[in-house]
């Protein structure tokens, strides 16, 4: 029997079974097609403006490894004007994420981008090693998912950057939509499936790969052969996200479109008024967005601080904006960068789109 051609460019032969439309093509259609779904989708949604500074949320896995490669190649295929940083946060994991440092290392020299590491030991005085002693493995993604997001932000802000973009993928997202289901927690659906969120007094982020499944992702890292660290966090095994993913996966082997069909009805939700978060303020300690007088971040660490650490995850309306003691350590005040003076390009007001992009891109087939 004659080996099977590729259903797009019909010549070379077909060695891989797409799983999110199951078309068999080969190698280089795959690439093709996959990086262009990925542009389409920064061009659809608007996502950049030339001359924007970009910092790629960069911790050495699959998804940020690729995301890297895959932003450093669109940007100079369709001249989207970008000036792009690695951002990486040490959360402080031995044998972890000290390790996968090494490959956003390796990173830094393989795509010539600069490369920004911030630390919770430095931002918070804790790491998650210490952490983990101090309340278990019940709630320490709690802890490391509040800390990590301001910490991306803040680290942002001292490259002076206008936008991170992070490698979440479908997967990703589809689980956030089915654990903010069993939560109950619908008020934050209208939330978890946009692909750029920006508060006033935020940095604006969004998810390019997110429409891009997690299986396709690790094809194009594999055969393109990227350098990416493939250890699972050792604390992530017990999370909440765990059951969401494991019933994920048996949706998809049953229906393979089971990820965006779950996508797109997150995004169909219509949350009532009456069940929508208090509108967003500044925290009164750190200065960073918060829904209450103080963050998140700031209402967990002080809980660290006075030796209860679960006083933060059960009743965060007890915290208040009073005087800690001198020995406590407190968040740094947060401040939104200023951008214009690290512009290398005159930025545009009008955003990228495939109207406004260079066309001299062509298929490899």
């Amino acid at each position: 029997m004659p080996p099977k051609l590729c259903a797009l460019c019909s010549t070379a032969r077909a060695i891989i079974r797409r799983p999110k439309t199951g078309q068999q093509i080969c190698k280089d259609c795959f690439f093709w097609v996959f990086e262009t779904e990925i542009h389409n989708t920064i061009t659809h949604a608007q996502l950049f403006r030339p001359g924007d500074r970009v910092a790629i949320g960069a911790s050495g896995g699959k998804d940020s490894t690729v995301l890297a490669y895959i932003m450093k190649t669109l940007n100079d295929r369709y001249q989207y004007g970008l000036e792009l940083f690695l951002l990486s946060i040490d959360e402080g994991i031995k044998g972890y994420r000290d390790d996968s440092l090494e490959t956003v290392k390796r990173n830094e020299v393989q795509y010539g981008l600069p490369l920004k590491i911030l630390s919770y030991d430095e931002l918070y005085g804790w790491t998650m090693d210490r952490i983990v002693e101090k309340v278990g493995r019940k709630n320490n993604c709690t802890f490391c998912g509040v800390f990590r997001r301001q910490a991306l932000d803040r680290g942002a802000a001292s490259l002076g950057v206008d936008h991170i973009v992070t490698g979440h993928n479908a997967d990703d997202i589809a689980e956030t939509v089915l654990m903010n289901i069993m939560r109950g927690d619908i008020a934050r659906l209208g939330r978890c499936t946009q692909i750029c969120t920006q508060g006033e007094d935020t940095i604006r982020r969004s998810k390019p790969f997110k429409y891009a499944y997690e299986k396709e992702i690790v094809m194009y890292a594999y055969f393109k052969k990227l350098d990416y660290f493939s250890t699972e966090c050792i604390y992530s095994p017990d999370a909440y996200r765990g059951h969401a993913r494991a019933f994920l996966k048996d949706l998809e082997a049953a229906r393979p479109s089971a990820i965006i069909d779950i996508i797109h009805s997150g995004e169909a939700f219509e949350v009532a008024d009456e069940v929508k978060k208090k509108l967003p303020r500044l925290c009164k300690r750190c200065g960073y967005i918060a829904s209450n007088d103080l963050c998140k971040a700031c209402t967990l660490l002080e809980g660290l601080e006075r030796g209860a650490p679960s006083l933060g995850i059960k009743d965060r309306t007890r915290a208040s904006a009073e005087d800690l003691p001198d020995h406590f350590r407190t968040i740094p005040q947060f401040h939104m960068p200023d951008t214009s003076q690290h512009k290398t390009v005159a930025p545009s007001t009008t955003p990228l789109t495939s109207d406004t992009l260079a066309t001299t891109a062509t298929s490899p087939s």
